[in-house]
């Protein structure tokens, strides 16, 4: 008789489990049948260039539409502005601090990790991956790959800038080259793969067949911003530059003047800003029509009556807003990300829930539609009964961390209600940390740092000791755990140590 490994057996004894505990399971969905879910997950999405967002101006038909017959949350975040920990905490349902993926050159720590896929394969279901996940080559921590497995180059190597390296005299990052019209580029090349292999995958599938979790990773409208003219046409001239006041740069965060120095981002032309403005929109106008092609395929799919569809991104975009592009920072520009549950008639009535949440509560929320429970590990909330009412008695808070490249210390953020807190580790033994507090409701720019007035002092206190129990550690002490945990891997590659994951040509190195 074959032995089956420990593995093996604890994952066949958990379907055993599974299949037992929703024999008697009716679907919420008006049929005995649980839902397929097809989850859209775009790259570098700044929440606030939606329609379904507020924004008047961008054109996202199909997103909209899936928010008029959806649920849209307001205030979700991700658990890291940053691409691979962001992803990481997503697969996980653990927080950047807690798995030690504390950049895009980091991963989990085996195959074997708990993640929502091995969760929603024991709950029966069959999960797929198509596109990016920002996994290390060879990982795919129990997804099944829809087409070729994408994975990048991972050794945790990372490092600290000092915190008086603020160099004058640079250059204009080359990414700001990258400013220009045409019609492909390797986004748009990875991204219609992922439409196609989509479409595919439900034109294919059969009604009367296993429930599925079909995640969709795709790469716009991340940069380089590069999309046909048609796309730019229509925002020509009509994105005003985001608000700024004199002085304002030289008195943000450490952390935020050592990003826009490391990246080349101090002195950018404003023509050079706009144009980005610009292709930054059409490139989400792009995106939108690929995700109206995976919506006509599920409608037209036998399975369209009984699938959940979820879109979200893994962190947004900084867009020139506080001086600064690209991600990495807790500003709403960069930290918000948009989130919308639709495709049931349990939920099409257009609503918005306001209450923040984050990546972590939407892995919860994927185990509960599949009828089970997240493990007790987990650091996320399902969103399940929000979704169900408004009024119903939700956490109202959401957690992220930046312990990533280009910043002299870690940092950590809590959004609680209308506020946000934001505490900076001290870089060294001279400086000491920084915060950030903003009232989100007063002040939904983010340009009046309370934190700097000692009367909002005790608020600033109860938000960090909240930001601290919620975490399970202090976030000098998680500083002390990557900087650590960086110097050994360094030390590794010095030694000639080699990673034994090796790198495709795919375009998960796009977020270095």
């Amino acid at each position: 008789m074959k032995r089956l490994s420990r593995h093996r057996f604890l994952e066949t004894g958990l379907r055993g489990a599974a299949s037992l505990a929703l024999a008697p399971y009716v679907g919420r969905f008006g049929s005995v049948s649980r839902p397929n879910i097809v989850l859209i997950m775009s790259d570098e999405h700044n929440a606030s260039v939606l329609g379904c967002g507020g924004n008047a101006i961008v054109r996202t038909p199909h997103l909209d539409s899936l928010s008029r017959n959806g649920i849209t949350f307001d205030a979700c975040y991700t658990n890291s502005p940053l691409c691979g920990p962001a992803r990481a905490a997503f697969v996980s349902g653990r927080y950047a601090s807690r798995n030690s993926v504390w950049s895009n050159n980091c991963e989990l720590p085996s195959d074997a990790t708990p993640s929502i896929a091995g969760q929603m394969a024991a709950l029966g279901y069959d999960p797929f991956l198509c596109g990016k996940m920002h996994f290390a080559a060879g990982r795919s921590y129990g997804f099944l790959p829809v087409g070729e497995a994408e994975g990048t180059h991972k050794d945790g190597t990372g490092h600290r800038r000092a915190a008086d390296d603020l160099q004058s005299g640079h250059s204009l990052s080359p990414r700001f080259r990258q400013f220009f019209t045409d019609s492909d580029s390797m986004v748009m090349r990875h991204d219609r793969g992922v439409t196609e292999r989509a479409v595919r995958f439900l034109d294919s599938r059969p009604a009367d067949t296993r429930p599925f979790l079909l995640t969709l990773g795709y790469l716009a409208p991340h940069f380089p911003l590069i999309v046909p003219q048609r796309y730019r046409k229509h925002y020509r001239g009509k994105l005003p530059p985001p608000p700024l006041t004199a002085g304002y740069l030289a008195g943000l965060p450490l952390n935020y003047r050592h990003l826009r120095n490391a990246f080349r981002m101090e002195a950018v032309p404003e023509d050079v800003a706009q144009k980005g403005r610009e292709l930054y929109y059409g490139l989400v106008e792009w995106f939108d029509e690929q995700v109206g092609c995976v919506l006509q395929a599920l409608e037209r799919s036998a399975v369209a009556s009984n699938t959940i569809v979820i879109y979200t991104s893994d962190h947004g975009e900084n867009l020139g807003q506080h001086g600064l592009w690209w991600k990495n920072t807790m500003f709403d520009s960069s930290a918000r990300v948009p989130l919308i549950v639709s495709g049931t008639n349990r939920w099409r009535d257009g609503s918005r829930r306001g209450g923040p949440c984050s990546l972590v509560d939407l892995s919860s929320t994927l185990i509960d539609l599949a009828g089970g429970r997240a493990p007790d590990d987990w650091d996320g909330s399902s969103l399940v009964p929000l979704l169900d009412s408004a009024a119903s008695n939700w956490k109202d808070t959401a957690i992220s961390e930046y312990y990533g490249h280009n910043v002299a210390s870690g940092f950590a953020m809590i959004r609680r209600g209308d506020l946000k807190y934001v505490y900076h580790t001290a870089p060294d033994r001279r400086r000491g940390p920084e915060q950030e507090l903003y009232n989100l409701r007063e002040d939904p720019n983010e340009m009046l740092n309370r934190a700097r007035d000692g009367r909002y002092a005790p608020l600033a206190a109860a938000l960090h000791r909240e930001l601290v129990r919620q975490l399970g550690e202090a976030p000098d002490r998680t500083e002390a755990r990557c900087r650590a945990s960086y110097a050994a891997a360094n030390q590794r590659v010095a030694n000639g140590g080699r990673s034994t994951r090796h790198a495709n040509r795919h375009a998960g190195s796009l977020d270095l």
